[in-house]
C-alpha cells in the first residue's frame, strides 16, 4: 500500500506534484492571497484515493490520465469543467468521472474540498459482464444515471477509504485489495452509464452447460487463496463471462464472485478452527487473509453458514 501526502503555500509546488500524482497539468491562482493546498493519497494496486483540499481558486488544464478519474465534492464548487464535447460544473454531493482516460480536460477549483479516485480502465472489463463487440467497457456518460447510484458509488468509495485503505495492515492483504478494487469497478459500472452488455446471447446460453461450470468451480477452488477476476474464471472455463453467469445463476442460482466468497469462508473457517489464538491471531487477520475487508460482514456471513460468531469458533 501507498501512502503520502502533501502540505504547501508554494504553488509551482503544487503544481509539480499534482503533475507528478496525476498528469501533466498547468494551474493558476485567481485568488493571489493565499494558495494552501492540502492533499492525502492512499493507494493498493490498480485503485487510488486522494482527499485535497485547496483553500483559494485554481485553474488546471490536464493532459489524459489513462485511468478513471472520479470526483465526489465535499465543500466548494468546480465550475467550467470542460473536455471534447462536455462543459459542467459540480457542487457539494456531486459525483463525477472527469473525462475518458484518453481525453485532456480543463476548469477550474473553487476553494474546495474534494475526493479523487481513480482505477485501472482494464478494471471494468474484469468486472463486467462482457464487453460490446470485444472492444474495452467504458463509460457513456460522467454522472450517475440516477441520485440512488451516485449515493451507492460515494459510499463505496468512502468505505474504501476508511475501512481498507485507512488500516494498511488490511489493505495490504493481496485477496483484500483485489476484493476491495472489484467491488469499486462494479459500483462504478453500477453508477454510470457504459458499454457491457448484461444479458446472455443465444450461444452464451448453449455454452453454458454443466461441463463448464465444473471448470469454473475447479478452477475458483484451486485459485481461492489468490486475486481471481471473472474474466480470468470465464476463461479457464472456456466461455463468455455472460455465459458464465448465466451457468452460475441457471444450475446453482448465484454468481461467481458469490460462489467464491463462500469458499474462502470455508477456508476462513478452516484458519479460525486450527489457530492458537494464544499466539495473537485475530479473527480479522484471518478474515482479510481470505478477502473479507469488512469484520461485521465477515461475522454476519460466517453465523449464516455456522450459526456461531467467528470469535466464538477461534476461542472454542
Amino acid at each position: 500500500m501507498e501512502t503520502l501526502t502533501f502540505d504547501s503555500d508554494d504553488l509551482d509546488r503544487t503544481e509539480e506534484f499534482l503533475s507528478q500524482a496525476y498528469a501533466k497539468m498547468h494551474i493558476g491562482n485567481r485568488s493571489a492571497e493565499t494558495s494552501s493546498a492540502h492533499i492525502r493519497r492512499n493507494a493498493i494496486d490498480s485503485v487510488s484515493v486522494d482527499e485535497l483540499d485547496l483553500d483559494f481558486d485554481m485553474s488546471y488544464a490536464v493532459t489524459p490520465l489513462g485511468r478513471i478519474c472520479l470526483c465526489v465534492v465535499h465543500e466548494g464548487t468546480i465550475q467550467d469543467h470542460v473536455y471534447q464535447g462536455v462543459e459542467d460544473s459540480f457542487g457539494p454531493g456531486d459525483v463525477v468521472s472527469f473525462a475518458p482516460p484518453e481525453l485532456p480536460y480543463a476548469g477550474r477549483i473553487c476553494s474546495a474540498r474534494y475526493n479523487i479516485t481513480m482505477l485501472d480502465p482494464e478494471l471494468l472489463t474484469q468486472v463486467a459482464a462482457d464487453a460490446a463487440d470485444g472492444r474495452p467497457v467504458r463509460l457513456t456518460g460522467h454522472r450517475p444515471h440516477s441520485p440512488e447510484a451516485a449515493e451507492q458509488l460515494r459510499s463505496t468509495i468512502g468505505y474504501l477509504r476508511d475501512h481498507v485503505l485507512a488500516v494498511p495492515a488490511v489493505a495490504d492483504q493481496p485477496l483484500v485489495a483485489s476484493t476491495a478494487a472489484q467491488h469499486l469497478a462494479a459500483s462504478v459500472l453500477a453508477a454510470f452509464p457504459n458499454t457491457a452488455l448484461t444479458e446472455p446471447t443465444g450461444a452464451d446460453r448453449q455454452d453454458a452447460h454443466p461441463a463448464a461450470l465444473r471448470r469454473a468451480l475447479a478452477y475458483l477452488e484451486d485459485h481461492a487463496d489468490q486475486p481471481v477476476t471473472v474474466a480470468e474464471v470465464a476463461a479457464a472455463a472456456h466461455v463468455t463471462v455472460r455465459a458464465l453467469q448465466y451457468a452460475f445463476r441457471r444450475h446453482l442460482d448465484t454468481t461467481p464472485l458469490a460462489h467464491l466468497r463462500r469458499v474462502r469462508l470455508a477456508h476462513a473457517h478452516r484458519d479460525l478452527v486450527g489457530a492458537d489464538p494464544a499466539t495473537g491471531t485475530t479473527v480479522t487477520e484471518i478474515a482479510a487473509r481470505w478477502g473479507f475487508y469488512h469484520p461485521g460482514r465477515f461475522a454476519a456471513l460466517y453465523r449464516q453458514s455456522h450459526d456461531r460468531s467467528p470469535h466464538r469458533t477461534l476461542h472454542s
